[in-house]
């Protein structure tokens, strides 16, 4: 053993691994995230699909929201086919469902039309990978580091908005605005991305969890004993607990029924699940990651490509500050206290540049004012301040809070409402900055400060517990078990000692 305790040297770099593979489709995310709004900027694009600018707008508001819709279908979609054929090759399919996506963004159609419906396949990948993936995640790490690992998402994410935003910008300054290849780079690229996602499942082995669901308790065995690289009594236990946690389920309900998800304790959880991504796009930080370029033209004004430049310094400090997090962070303080003190320092953020954008708005020539370097200062505390909470908790949090029978449904439901209240507001973003301008940002740092309640009063804390300690958890407390934890952990016991 070596490192952290309980594990194997082989273990960690093998859940380690396993993160890094899934989680490109956080990166794919990201990547996806930060390209549009650039692009969408670009005169090449403007000419190649026959618009005006009067009409970047209502362009912009439908080839990010659409997609949005599509990944949100995929949501439901998707929980049929990974209850069916697994974890593994649903990423797979979403991957190559994706790729079809960004190979008719790519061509030189000419047509919005055929755009629009690149963007709504791609949504489709998208978003039944964005459900799958941190299922896979936290059924096959350990709970040593499951948080860390569940938050690869998030620091895939940053990291492909930061290759994004810095692609962006790299062709804006080195390619002529009327080259199509300007946006025909960043947008073919996603193609890549999907295929290593696609390519990299067939590295790793199907969840133990759900192998055990399905009765195929030899394979579920091999894939523990794999991915902990280790078949003592330790990883023994722990496959016992699994498959006593698994019976528990299974037998208390047979006959799983969708409208489950609204009773008992589960109300709780669906509701939980719902409310946390909700409040992660209600944060505001991911409008900026899709229109970065149009929030820092109306901090500090439209000239050259400083707008892009400082929507790729962006991504850089997002990639710092969740990689930090993950790395020193995640599974070392409280979920809740997290999400709490980050939803405060965020409102203070985003309520201070509504105040200075009102009384101090940008000159509009490029010229550099006080002002617009507070209001810079400001949105990049703000991101710094999301990247250690809101942007990768939600992620491997909803992912804990539901037993084995319901955490496909749960996490769809959840991840759902991620997708819904992201085309929500990548809708209605673009038509808030042009029309209320620094109303945007007051309007944010309210949604925080009740994000911020929320956090404290409603959520359980899950930090340091296996998912079967969770499953037992009272949700309506902080924490407290159920009285009848005591009887599965002497049933799984038992099981040992057999």
């Amino acid at each position: 053993m070596a490192g952290t305790p309980g594990m194997t040297r082989l273990g960690m770099f093998r859940a380690y691994w396993l993160g890094a593979v899934v989680c490109i489709g956080g990166f794919l995310f990201g990547y996806d995230s930060g390209i549009i709004g650039g692009v969408l900027t670009m005169k090449s694009f403007e000419r190649d699909f026959g618009y005006t600018s009067k009409e970047a707008t209502h362009v912009s508001s439908l080839a990010v929201s659409l997609q949005q819709l599509g990944a949100f279908v995929a949501c439901f979609a998707i929980w049929p086919v990974t209850h069916r054929f697994g974890r593994k090759w649903a990423i797979a399919v979403c991957a190559f469902i994706f790729c079809i996506g960004a190979a008719i963004e790519t061509a030189q159609t000419h047509s919005t039309a055929a755009f629009y419906v690149g963007r709504v396949i791609a949504g489709l990948g998208l978003g039944g990978s964005s459900v799958v993936v941190p299922m896979f995640s936290s059924e096959m790490t350990p709970k040593q580091i499951r948080g860390q690992i569940g938050s690869f998402y998030q620091l895939m994410y940053t990291f492909g908005i930061f290759t994004s935003y810095w692609l962006d910008w790299g062709v804006a300054k080195d390619l002529a605005k009327t080259d199509s290849a300007m946006w025909q780079i960043p947008v073919g690229l996603q193609i890549l991305w999907a295929a290593m996602l696609g390519l990299g499942m067939f590295t790793l082995k199907e969840s133990a969890r759900w192998l055990t669901a399905v009765g195929r308790h030899d394979e579920a065995w091999e894939s523990l004993k794999w991915i902990r690289a280790d078949d003592g009594p330790a990883t023994q236990a722990e496959m016992d607990e699994i498959r006593a946690g698994v019976e528990m389920e299974a037998h208390a309900r047979e006959g799983f029924r969708l409208t489950e998800m609204l009773q008992g304790d589960n109300t709780r959880r669906t509701f939980t699940a719902s409310a946390v991504f909700i409040a992660q796009q209600a944060t505001g930080a991911t409008a900026f990651a899709y229109y970065g370029p149009q929030y820092f033209k109306l901090l500090v004004g439209n000239k050259g490509n400083s707008d892009l430049l400082l929507t790729a310094i962006f991504g850089a400090i997002k990639v710092g500050a969740c990689s930090l997090f993950v790395l020193f962070v995640a599974d070392h303080v409280g979920r809740r206290k997290i999400l709490t003190g980050g939803a405060l320092f965020m409102a203070a953020c985003q309520i201070s540049t509504a105040a200075v954008v009102k009384t101090h708005p940008a000159p509009g020539d490029g010229t550099v004012t006080s002002s617009g370097i507070a209001t810079i200062a400001l949105i990049y505390m703000f991101v710094i301040a999301y990247n250690f909470s809101w942007g990768p908790l939600p992620w491997p949090y909803v992912s804990e809070i539901f037993p084995t029978r319901t955490r496909e449904p749960g996490i769809a439901i959840g991840v759902a409402s991620q997708w819904l209240f992201n085309f929500v507001f990548s809708l209605t973003t673009p038509y808030m900055i042009k029309n209320i301008k620094w109303g945007t940002f007051l309007l944010w740092g309210l949604f925080d400060v009740c994000i911020a309640g929320f956090a404290w009063f409603v959520l359980t804390e899950t930090q340091g517990r296996s998912l079967e300690e969770i499953t037992k958890l009272d949700s309506s407390s902080s924490g407290k078990p159920f009285a009848d934890e005591d009887a599965l952990s002497e049933r799984v016991g038992k099981r040992s000692d057999s």
